[in-house]
């Protein structure tokens, strides 16, 4: 799954609106220490739920034009619930810094001096991944990271 995943830069990000129908954005991501990290204005819809509403759901897809089969595009899906990171803790130098080392420096810094925009943690609760026909997982373990094979014994979500 990590090997999948880190070599997407970005995360689409499901939400709850006001009226509870879902919303799907993107933001570029950041996985340290079993968490994903965006880095999101306050202005931006998913954002705005994401205050209202911790649970969240990141999604990783693999890009079509390299995909074999459209029907079967690799994909994980994780179930998740953030928390906002505060400007003034250790965690958001750190994670802003890693974000730098990963993305355009420059445009990280000037980020970070806009206030409306906010670091989210996410950790994942639970998941699904599908690498192909036959090839669906659930996402378990105590870091969840570890791949489960889905079986007619085991066919829904919850597995640990």
């Amino acid at each position: 799954m990590q090997d999948f995943i880190c070599n997407i830069q970005t995360a689409i990000i499901g939400t709850l609106d006001k009226n509870n129908y879902p919303f799907s954005s993107y933001a570029p991501y950041l996985y340290d220490n079993n968490r994903f990290y965006v880095y999101i204005s306050d202005i931006a819809t998913h954002a705005k739920n994401i205050q209202r509403n911790p649970k969240a759901s990141l999604f990783f897809v693999e890009d079509e034009s390299k995909t074999e089969n459209l029907f079967a595009r690799k994909r994980v899906s994780l179930q998740c619930d953030s928390q906002k990171i505060e400007r003034s803790s250790e965690r958001f130098e750190a994670v802003l810094g890693l974000f730098a080392e990963k993305f355009d420096a420059k445009m990280v810094s000037t980020l970070k001096k806009m206030l409306d925009f906010n670091l989210y943690e996410f950790k994942v609760t639970y998941g699904e991944a599908t690498f192909g026909f036959g090839k669906a997982y659930f996402i378990g373990g105590k870091n969840m990271d570890e791949l489960v094979e889905r079986t007619a014994d085991n066919p829904h979500h919850g597995v640990k």
